[in-house]
């Protein structure tokens, strides 16, 4: 026995000492073995902890030592200044979407779990979470002593309201998307004041990504919330409200009562910019400290010496959907061509300067530890795409309108892809539109996403790969432009749903990868981390991949 394989069985037998039972560390005793295996990174094995509900075990007994990076030791004091588009609408938690609000009200607004850019699943407001033999009932057991900004103490009752709201669909919540079909309203109860439980409708190996902040709607607010949170921006958060100025910019102090380590800022400031080039200009300037990345001026920011470039691995990616019961793309072998006919090298390495990951045409991004690398990866073959576009009796090639929004760099893409394709005798007639006017009514029949033969849509980041697997393909799927319906499909994704271990996990993942490579109803070519630009005057500055700011620890350097 090598001496990395002692010390995790080690670390295995140390972790069942710590908790209550063995099933727990029966499972991770398995992930123990894919690290130890090579199949599984440090970083992934704690994020694999996380979706246990173990880390409060594990740091109880001393066992993340050397697994997470040591605290950033700035100076306190300060303000921190950030530049953001403006809010598409009034802020309002349960309505959440745009990344805006998203990074705004995630320094007042707090989640049962932390789904970290860097270690997975960390508790906030929860210290644990378990579910039972059925998984589809989870337990979770609260931080005891934590405050809302007026002084109120959190109890479970606040959390089953939040996810009442939420799960409500009288109130239209962004995240009922996510939640359909999973936790329903009347699914979350309390059983004392420090234990809430959920009770699913299926059962879900990762529902505790569901109740972090991958739903961004899912946070944690007082029960008795009132009509217009505008006035007090409540939370738990490390930061509390002090002023808004509506289209100027919102300003948080820190809360000296905050249950955790105090913020390092005495102060936050997001200045609401109209376009993005008027953000850059403002962090040139000195105006603002951090702002979303601008895609076009990458480039001039890795060469001025004043700003850098801050990035997290995400598994954000641009689909290209196929309707599957459209005229020629009804066929799978030319939808196969279309995909074989993309050059994935030349969009990851030259189109976003290695900016990216490459993608194999499902949203089992490489940063998912339940990802089988052994399914092959897709490359661009000209000729095989023509033989399959000849036997599929389209010898010339054909043309589609392909429907897309006019957002980050989809167009410049969407051209690229028009060039890539009409090598295999491919012809796109673009059809760039406003994003709102693509997206719609975001229902079949009223949305040109929903509706078009071809398209390019925007995701962002999600903790797990079901969420989008779920809500894209699934054949009742409320996403699912590529009008995809396979019986076979939605089995293998229920037993990735429900697979308990990691390698069973895998084994499922990789039978859906194999599927959607064969049937090709979308095509994914690449992974985009997620930017941001700062000046160098800062440091300590996180965020995740689906637009929170994690300011508290960000200092003047």
């Amino acid at each position: 026995m090598t001496q990395q394989h002692f010390l995790s069985r080690l670390l295995t037998q140390r972790l069942r000492d710590a908790l209550p039972g063995g099933a727990a560390a029966d499972l991770w005793n398995v992930a123990l073995d894919e690290h130890v295996g090579g199949h599984l990174d440090r970083r992934a094995l704690l994020k694999y902890a996380g979706a246990l509900g173990i880390t409060t075990a594990l740091g109880s007994a001393g066992l993340l030592a050397g697994l997470r990076p040591a605290k950033a030791a700035g100076k306190p004091g300060g303000t921190i200044r950030v530049g953001l588009s403006q809010p598409t609408a009034a802020f309002n938690p349960v309505l959440l979407t745009d990344s805006a609000s998203i990074g705004v009200l995630s320094q007042v607004g707090e989640y049962l779990i932390l789904d970290d850019p860097e270690h997975g699943l960390v508790p906030q407001l929860a210290l644990s979470w378990e579910a039972d033999e059925s998984l589809t009932r989870w337990t979770v057991k609260l931080r005891p002593g934590v405050r809302f900004h007026d002084g109120r103490e959190v109890t479970s009752a606040d959390v089953v309201a939040s996810f009442e709201r939420i799960t409500d669909p009288a109130n239209g919540s962004s995240a009922l998307s996510a939640l359909k079909g999973l936790l329903a309203k009347g699914g979350t109860s309390a059983t004392d004041p420090l234990t809430v439980v959920f009770q699913t409708e299926i059962a879900n190996t990762n529902f505790p990504y569901y109740i972090s902040s991958s739903v961004v709607a899912a946070i944690v607010l007082p029960a008795h919330l009132g009509s217009d949170y505008e006035k007090s921006f409540i939370g738990t958060g490390p930061f509390r409200f002090e002023s808004y100025q509506p289209q100027r910019g919102i300003a948080f102090v820190r809360n000296d009562d905050y249950w955790g380590e105090k913020a390092l800022p005495d102060r936050v400031e997001f200045r609401f910019y109209q376009d993005q080039q008027a953000q850059f200009l403002a962090l040139k300037s000195g105006e603002v400290d951090v702002i979303p990345e601008v895609s076009t001026l990458t480039t001039v920011v890795e060469s001025d010496p004043t700003l850098q470039i801050l990035s997290v691995d995400s598994a954000r990616h641009d689909a290209i959907h196929l309707r599957t019961d459209a005229a020629e793309l009804s066929d799978a072998r030319v939808r196969r061509a279309f995909a074989l006919a993309i050059d994935r090298k030349a969009i990851v390495s030259g189109f976003y300067r290695d900016r990216a990951s490459t993608g194999n045409d499902s949203v089992f991004s490489p940063i998912y530890a339940s990802t089988d690398d052994s399914v092959p990866q897709r490359e661009q073959d000209i000729a095989a795409a023509k033989r399959l576009l000849g036997e599929a009796g389209l010898p010339n090639g054909f043309k589609v309108k392909l429907t897309t929004e006019r957002a980050y760099s989809i167009p410049e893409y969407a051209v690229l892809l028009q060039n890539q394709v009409r090598q295999a005798g491919i012809e796109l007639d673009l059809n760039i539109l406003p994003q709102d006017a693509y997206y719609g009514k975001a229902v079949f029949g009223e949305s040109p996403w929903l509706d078009s033969e071809l398209g390019i849509t925007d995701f962002g980041h999600r903790g797990t790969p079901d969420v989008i697997l779920n809500a894209t393909l699934r054949s009742d799927g409320p996403w699912n432009a590529a009008h995809f319906k396979s019986p076979a499909y939605d089995g293998l994704l229920k037993d990735y749903s429900t697979a308990r271990d990691l390698q069973a996990q895998r084994l499922a993942a990789g039978k859906i990868q194999r599927l959607l490579l064969e049937e090709t109803p979308t095509v994914i070519t690449h992974f985009n981390k997620f930017i941001r630009f700062s000046n160098k005057r800062v440091a300590g500055v996180r965020f995740t991949a689906i637009s929170h700011f994690l300011l508290a620890g960000a200092y003047l350097a």
